[in-house]
């Protein structure tokens, strides 16, 4: 039987107090709706039917996923409303998933037990709070058999004493679905068609109702405002750490651990406090990263090091390599194994070869550097002509001196020599000393008759 899962994303989230449509604030780097997408695309639905109002030309941009299928709820009645809009969508024979895009963390495995139960009848996710007050209560027979759902502010004393609560998602064959949907009023506090209502109805049909708890209250939990989504934001990185650590990752602090995209990481992987990974991020057996780095899009292959302070953007880093601390490698920058690059470093598109070294206050932009180069001190790549970018070449085992400037296009050949304070403008070939200084001219007494 087909699955199609149908997701409520049309709430304003006024208590957000953002101008940005509550399902698009994030958790780890990505929307809120977007996680829910995820999980949807993980059970394999057959489709994905997204409900939305509030900003929805800037939901849709921001998911902009052909397997998503866009329906408006132009007016805000309710959710059982919100679900019919999606219904003339999804065919009799299917079972119909419905999820919350402001509820991002709840698993497919929970997802999953919830199906199970809902081939041939109704079934509800619910979950047991300390305090389950503004959520609707699940009222059970004598026999402990679901009967009703009653919203908070429909509840007498006696159901509001009661903590199991409903998380709002369910499935449910969608012939059965849908006419208990027409069959639905807003005779209530709030006057909306709620979604809830499908399970009394169910019950005066007959139709067996399921009850799936979920162990983690949390996994169920949706997001109203800024601290409910600053709660999730580290309950999800909680749940990624546990998940590094158990793969062998050594994190100092689990509680200081921002991963905000894909983090994948070999054995004895050692990760240093407040560290940020953003989009996908490769770590090898045994890499170091010290406290305060950002990493985005990039590979460190197995024994790097990358110290303190290191923001590392669209590059590779090679085996036994070393980068800062406070070093800046740029998209296309490139590391071979066991290359240096040292503090207030910034490398932009550009290969360091195997052992070479850039320890200090240097650019390399648009450059080659051959293997055992050593690059001194303030040496810059003059790579930009105001137009147009031009290679720098430097071949293996050329020095160069601190304060150097080598204007490009320019190739400096093997085992060449570039004397401190030069600016090289020419190619210099293999073997060669590269000087160019003006004479130093000494005034003896100058300075204390100037005084």
């Amino acid at each position: 039987m087909e699955l199609h899962t149908v997701i409520l994303a049309a709430g304003q989230g006024t208590r957000m107090k953002s101008a940005l449509p509550k399902v698009l604030h994030a958790i780890a780097g990505r929307p809120l709706l977007g996680h829910v997408v995820d999980t949807a695309v993980a059970l394999e639905s057959e489709r994905i039917h997204v409900v939305h109002g509030h900003g929805g030309d800037r939901v849709r941009a921001a998911l902009d996923d052909p397997q998503l299928r866009w329906i408006e709820q132009a007016e805000q009645l309710g959710t059982g409303h919100a679900v019919e809009q999606a219904m003339p969508g999804i065919p009799d024979p299917a079972v119909v998933l419905v999820l919350y895009g402001d509820v991002p963390l709840v698993t497919a495995e929970t997802l999953r037990a919830l199906l199970d139960q809902a081939r041939d009848g109704l079934a509800i996710l619910t979950t047991v709070l300390d305090d389950p007050a503004g959520y609707g209560r699940i009222l059970r027979d004598g026999d402990g058999a679901v009967q009703a759902i009653v919203e908070q502010k429909d509840a007498t004393d006696d159901i509001l004493a009661i903590r199991e609560i409903n998380t709002g998602l369910l499935a449910a064959p969608a012939h059965m679905l849908r006419g208990w949907l027409s069959r639905c009023d807003n005779d209530n506090a709030q006057q909306e068609y709620y979604l809830t209502d499908v399970v009394a109805l169910a019950v005066a049909d007959g139709c067996p109702v399921s009850a799936v708890a979920a162990a983690d209250p949390v996994e169920v939990s949706g997001v109203n405002n800024r601290q409910q989504l600053a709660a999730l934001e580290r309950a999800w990185q909680w749940r990624t750490a546990e998940r590094l650590m158990t793969a062998g990752v050594t994190l100092s602090d689990p509680a200081r651990l921002d991963v905000r995209g894909e983090l994948v990481c070999g054995t004895d992987v050692v990760i240093d406090i407040n560290c940020v990974f953003e989009g996908r991020v490769e770590l090898g057996e045994g890499v170091s990263i010290g406290p305060n780095c950002v990493i985005r899009d990039s590979r460190i292959a197995a024994g790097a090091r990358i110290e303190a302070q290191s923001i590392i953007d669209g590059a590779f880093v090679g085996p036994d390599a070393v980068v800062g601390p406070f070093a800046r490698l740029r998209p296309g920058a490139e590391l071979a194994d066991r290359a240096r690059v040292g503090n207030f470093v910034e490398v932009k598109k550009s290969r360091i070869g195997a052992g070479s070294k850039v320890n200090h206050l240097s650019y390399i932009g648009d450059a080659e550097l051959g293997a055992e180069v050593n690059i001194g001190a303030g040496t810059i790549t003059c790579n930009y002509d105001g137009v147009n970018k031009h290679k720098t070449v430097i071949e293996d085992g050329v020095f160069i001196g601190s304060d150097t400037q080598l204007v490009a296009p320019v190739t400096v050949g093997r085992n060449t020599v570039v004397g401190a304070g030069t600016t090289v403008t020419r190619d210099a070939g293999p073997d060669s000393l590269v000087v160019s200084r003006t004479p130093q001219k000494t005034i003896p007494g100058w300075a204390k008759r100037r005084r």
